[in-house]
């Protein structure tokens, strides 16, 4: 069974628990990076958004693209599950926004080339589908000197996950170099070295302009306290989010 398909049965299968979990807290911080919502207003990793034509990738219920519509984006989300998408659907008939939602593969884009001034995910695709695929797949949506913006779980939480206790630990277990695919017989998870995300990036025309790694605040709360465990987010990275521009001029 291909990843892209076993996938999207799960998260078909997890999305209305997914967000009865996390989906309020998405809302109410709609603007805002990984499992701490660091907001946008403090990162500035995605820039002025209006007017441009900004892609989500894996955008789930929307929580993002919703919110980029309400500052005059012309964004687009696009998910591989229809389940999301109908979460997504319903947020924004709510919000009463007008979206554009699309059930796609990351790994192969349902767009013509140069179609966006901004492609982005906030874990989402990155995490769940080939990151060779899905790095060639935003730089060939992306117009010269466009960003694209990756938030991720860093190599360094995933080389101190444990699969025997399910949790993140404070010792180096998987082994950095072999860092690749993780199966755990539901979903399939991908993850590279810094090296090779780098040498990935450059071979699709996109240079690194920063690597912002999260550190949860201290007085952070989260829905997702399965993902780290905040003590260890505040001593180690346990996110970042990859900041990078395509090779070219942009017009305009």
């Amino acid at each position: 069974m291909s990843s892209s398909i076993k996938n999207r049965k799960f998260w078909d299968s997890t999305s209305d628990a997914y967000q009865a979990a996390h989906g309020a807290a998405l809302r109410e911080k709609a603007l805002a990076w990984g499992v701490w919502r660091i907001p946008e207003s403090q990162l500035g990793i995605l820039g002025d958004v209006e007017s441009r034509d900004v892609l989500e990738l894996g955008c789930g219920a929307a929580q993002w693209t919703v919110a980029l519509r309400e500052r005059r984006a012309r964004a687009v989300g696009v998910d591989l599950s229809g389940q999301q998408l109908r979460h997504a659907r319903s947020l924004a008939e709510s919000q009463g926004i007008g979206v554009t939602l699309v059930q796609g593969d990351a790994e192969r884009l349902p767009f013509t080339s140069q179609s966006f001034d901004i492609v982005f995910c906030d874990h989402g695709a990155i995490v769940f589908a080939s990151p060779e695929r899905v790095v060639e797949e935003a730089s060939r949506v992306l117009r010269p000197g466009g960003l694209v913006a990756l938030c991720m779980s860093t190599p360094v939480r995933d080389m101190c996950f444990s699969p025997e206790h399910g949790r993140v630990t404070s010792a180096l277990i998987a082994d950095y170099f072999a860092l690749s695919m993780f199966d755990d017989g539901e979903s399939i998870e991908y993850q590279l070295p810094y090296g090779a995300w780098i040498r990935l990036f450059r071979s699709h025309e996109l240079i690194v302009e920063d690597l912002v790694e999260l550190q949860a605040p201290p007085d952070a709360t989260t829905t997702y306290s399965d993902f780290v465990p905040a003590p260890w987010a505040r001593r180690w990275p346990a996110e970042h989010i990859w900041k990078l521009r395509k090779v070219g001029q942009r017009a305009g």
